[in-house]
């Protein structure tokens, strides 16, 4: 989850560093450093956030190597003596590490008992002290070696004063991206990092290994076997990593969702034959019609979008689908089955407990496809197939328009389905009308926003919230508490609106307010209902909803259009990060950097 970024070339590494830094920062602020090989190794770093380092690197600090990171703590508190770089006794290694190194305890006390004084409480300093002990005749061999005695996960940049002009980078489980300039490398945990300086990237895979000059690169397995890597162009303009003149990424990604769903439709929809084209998925109708299940997997928010694909894909295809959290799955030993669809759904395409759910279908003989953002991503290279969301760079911790994209995506792939099964050309050609009117849905719900802020004000001080939903509204109500305890710290929690009574309603007091998720559909008089007990019992209720409810019914009512029922659960999403978003900012919270969270999850 921490960033990391490495340079070497002609110019100055300091400024390079710290622009990687700044742009890498929602993936860890609990501290940042910045080590530079000049005449000798120069160390920065602080506990606090990229802004703070940047006031810290001292006047004069500077030279054409450097590596840097921001950090997402996992061993040891926030602080300068924790913060990375970490570097060996002589201060001749340097390293940057995200990742775990599971048996650090271990390799600690086996160098305190050879008489290394260790200077922090983490996990990764093992390994400066590890490669500055190596014999090895090279930087890359010494990098393997001490590698070789680590178990765990690792995205790493090595650097070392007596190699003058070189680097050396490593991964296993955490993303590892080189930058290929003129007459320049850069090395960073995500794109994100590189997009200002080139447009030519290379991902390494798996266990595998790169040392990088100012001329160059080679690649190679940890076992010492040369790999060919060509690099690939970003496919996404620089401008699209800047806030521009919005408040923060959050606000300038959820006004994005317009476009970001327009691009995901773009192509896709099937006008002559009322259904999706899906070419990225590589299944045929006659694969279509075997499988027999269909499994869902993310986490956080994508698990979230899983069930509402879930739902579509039974409602639709009428085949057995559910969703499951992918960091539970590898571990209860599932039974794999050769008819059913696996599907891993991941906005950066790292998630590291949805890689390892794919690693491990593949080894069992599952189909798996992909539902990622980001191309090139080790997700998306493993499953070999599936759907890109074409959302653009999603910055903000807090997911949003990849959660709307993540199930227009999976309703497609649900048509598609249901097109090839049961579902009635009359019934697809709704639905494709439906998906392509979607981008001026939730245009005319963001218009809207001065009345959703003005309602989340209302309930800025509460402490406690309920969100509940049935059927269609129940994966909505989850993704809506998870917006707003994420950025506003306020408790939130999901009920299904049935089981209110078995047991949660007992919390229900004038202090306590309930949002309720409320579609225009055949459940409709059950929604009406659940509010009716709520306000029976003195609590106040905001009903987000597309349907003409009694009036005085609900305390609050967020109105959204009507969209058809099967996408319901998209359009009343959208007000839900509106709501937690202005009670955020009504509470001075940092909704782009909430606390002890980070964006892309590479940790168990």
């Amino acid at each position: 989850m921490c960033g990391i970024v490495g340079y070497v070339g002609p110019r100055d590494a300091v400024p390079v560093l710290l622009e990687g830094l700044h742009r890498l920062e929602y993936r860890g602020y609990d501290s940042a450093g910045i080590a530079v090989a000049g005449e000798e190794l120069q160390v920065v770093k602080t506990a606090g956030r990229v802004g703070d380092l940047r006031r810290a690197v001292p006047e004069g600090t500077g030279g054409p190597v450097g590596i840097a990171h921001t950090r997402w703590a996992t061993h040891g508190e926030p602080s300068d003596r924790n913060a990375h770089p970490h570097v060996d006794s002589d201060r001749r290694v340097a390293i940057v590490h995200n990742g775990v190194f599971e048996n650090s305890d271990r390799l600690r006390n086996r160098l305190r008992a050879e008489g290394v004084e260790l200077a922090s409480d983490t996990d990764s300093e093992v390994l400066a002290h590890l490669v500055a002990r190596s014999s090895a005749d090279t930087l890359e061999d010494a990098v393997r070696e001490a590698l070789s005695r680590v178990e765990g996960t690792y995205g790493v940049i090595v650097m070392d004063v007596a190699r003058p002009g070189e680097l050396v980078a490593a991964r296993r489980g955490s993303p590892v991206v080189l930058g290929v300039g003129e007459q320049e490398m850069l090395i960073a945990s995500d794109v994100t990092a590189l997009v200002r300086f080139t447009q030519q990237v290379i991902y390494l895979d798996d266990d595998e290994i790169a040392t990088v000059t100012a001329d160059g690169y080679r690649t190679s397995t940890m076992d010492a076997r040369s790999t060919t890597r060509t690099p690939t162009a970003i496919d996404v303009p620089t401008a699209e990593y800047e806030l521009g003149e919005h408040p923060d990424f959050m606000y300038k990604e959820m006004r994005e969702q317009p476009d970001a769903v327009d691009r995901c439709l773009r192509g896709r929809l099937d006008h002559r034959f009322s259904s999706a084209r899906l070419d990225g998925v590589g299944l045929t109708p006659q694969d279509y019609q075997r499988i027999r299940r269909v499994k869902l997997l993310g986490c956080g928010s994508a698990y979230y979008a899983g069930q509402v694909g879930a739902q579509l894909v039974e409602e639709l295809a009428r085949i057995p689908a559910d969703a499951e959290p992918a960091s539970e799955f590898r571990y209860r030993n599932p039974v794999v089955d050769p008819d059913t669809l696996y599907v891993a759904i991941s906005q950066s395409g790292e998630t590291l407990d949805t890689l390892a759910a794919v690693q491990e279908l593949k080894r069992k003989g599952g189909h798996v496809i992909g539902v990622v953002n980001a191309v090139g991503s080790t997700i998306a290279r493993e499953c070999g197939h599936g759907i890109f969301l074409h959302a653009g760079p999603e910055v903000s911790v807090a997911a949003t328009k990849s959660f709307t994209t993540m199930a227009v995506a999976l309703a497609m792939l649900a048509l598609d389905l249901g097109r090839v099964r049961d579902l009635s050309i009359t019934e697809g050609r709704r639905l494709v009308t439906g998906l392509g009117e979607l981008p001026h849905t939730i245009a005319q719900i963001l218009a809207t926003e001065n009345d959703i802020a003005e309602v989340a004000r209302r309930y800025a001080g509460a402490e406690h919230m309920f969100f509940v939903g049935r059927v269609r509204g129940w994966p909505v109500a989850r993704e809506g508490a998870q917006k707003l305890k994420e950025i506003s710290y306020v408790h939130a929690e999901a009920y299904q609106a049935s089981e209110l009574k078995h047991g949660p309603l007992a919390l229900i007091n004038p202090d306590m307010p309930t949002v309720v998720l409320v579609p225009d559909d055949e459940l409709l008089p059950k929604n009406v209902a659940t509010i009716e007990e709520i306000k029976a019992r003195g609590g106040p209720v905001i009903a987000v909803t597309d349907a003409d409810l009694p009036p005085g019914l609900a305390t609050d009512v967020i109105r959204v259009p009507r969209a058809h029922d099967a996408l319901s659960p998209i359009t009343l999403s959208v007000p839900l990060q509106l709501f937690a978003y202005h009670l955020a900012r009504s509470l001075g919270r940092d909704v782009d950097r909430p606390r002890n969270l980070a964006k892309s999850v590479t940790v168990e």
